[in-house]
């Protein structure tokens, strides 16, 4: 049966697939013990089924995943600015107390404000939110600071003069530069 095959194969043109007889290679695939055409489809279909299920999974996994990052993305902006809000609260409480105060006395104004400015520190120092407050001399940092003039001084060109406000920045991304007043090249 072999060479009948080999014959059958040798005696098609070039370029053509044999064309094998399927009712022909059953018996002999029973014969030598391997699994026939049906058999081998059915296995292939169940592994089939099995691996579309498994990809299924997979599918809705990832989409599982997908959602729950931007459920917790939503929520991250959402309430982002709660510790610094939790940090205010006694800043305000502290404001209004002092509003309710009868009789004040400049003394007493002023303490108030002392103590209402370090708890709005240390909001800020919990907070990552740091000052950039340059010294005179300091050279000018445009990524930090604003010149808003140029002024003739005895200093160094393109170095701070003069402190107009201070600015803020919010770990390292700045929030808002500080106006300074720069020395004019001599």
């Amino acid at each position: 049966m072999q060479d009948q095959e080999n014959k059958e194969v040798m005696n098609q043109p070039e370029g053509e697939a044999p064309v094998i007889d399927a009712a022909a290679a059953q018996p002999a695939a029973a014969a030598s013990g391997e699994p026939g055409l049906e058999e081998q489809l059915s296995a292939t279909e169940a592994k089939l089924a099995e691996m579309h299920d498994a990809f299924m999974r997979a599918k809705a996994d990832a989409e599982n995943i997908r959602r729950r990052a931007q459920e917790d993305v939503s929520k991250a902006h959402k309430f982002a600015i709660e510790s610094f809000a939790e940090a205010m609260v006694p800043v305000r409480d502290s404001l209004e107390m002092a509003l309710k105060v009868e009789t004040q006395t400049v003394e007493a104004i002023r303490e108030g404000v002392e103590m209402t400015l370090k708890q709005l520190s240390a909001a800020f120092e919990k907070n990552r939110l740091l000052e950039v407050m340059p010294q005179p001399g300091d050279k000018l940092d445009p990524n930090k600071h604003q010149a808003v003039a140029v002024v003739p001084s005895e200093q160094e060109a393109n170095t701070v003069v003069a402190v107009l406000q201070k600015g803020y920045m919010i770990a390292d991304r700045l929030l808002r530069p500080a106006i300074v007043t720069a020395a004019a090249p001599k």
